[in-house]
């Protein structure tokens, strides 16, 4: 990684194979002025969500970034924030993606020119059995 990213993307994931490659997918598509990375922990998954990030790591090195297994919910979330270098950290999970291109710039531009706010969120779309 170049230079300290001014946004992290951060991931958390348990057997997530269906879904990751959507998810990392719409995360990379992301429009973003300044340095950024993607931060993904995995939590032990046992289906085939290890392979496809070892892919997404291989092929993009300079953007995502994957931490060894770890085991525990909270443990893993924790680990996963402590990792983020970014100013500001965007939090998706491994069966979540985003449908605008725009979001991570919108939000950091947002973020960037309201100091006073501790974060930000917007609508979402529930798809599928919740």
């Amino acid at each position: 990684m170049a230079a300290t990213p001014f946004v992290s993307v951060m991931v958390v994931i348990y057997n997530h194979d269906q879904y990751v490659e959507q998810a990392l997918d719409r995360i990379l598509a992301q429009r973003v002025n300044s340095p950024w990375e993607v931060v993904v922990a995995d939590d032990c998954s046992i289906d085939g969500t290890a392979a496809i990030l070892a892919r997404y790591q291989q092929r993009y090195p300079d953007i995502v970034r994957v931490l060894p297994v770890e085991l525990g919910v909270s443990r893993n979330f924790e680990r996963a924030m402590q990792a983020c270098l970014g100013k500001f950290v965007a939090i998706v999970e491994g069966d979540d993606y985003w449908t605008s291109p725009d979001k991570l710039q919108l939000q950091a531009e947002f973020m960037q020119s309201h100091p006073d706010f501790s974060m930000c969120f917007h609508n979402a779309e529930v798809i599928g059995n919740v």
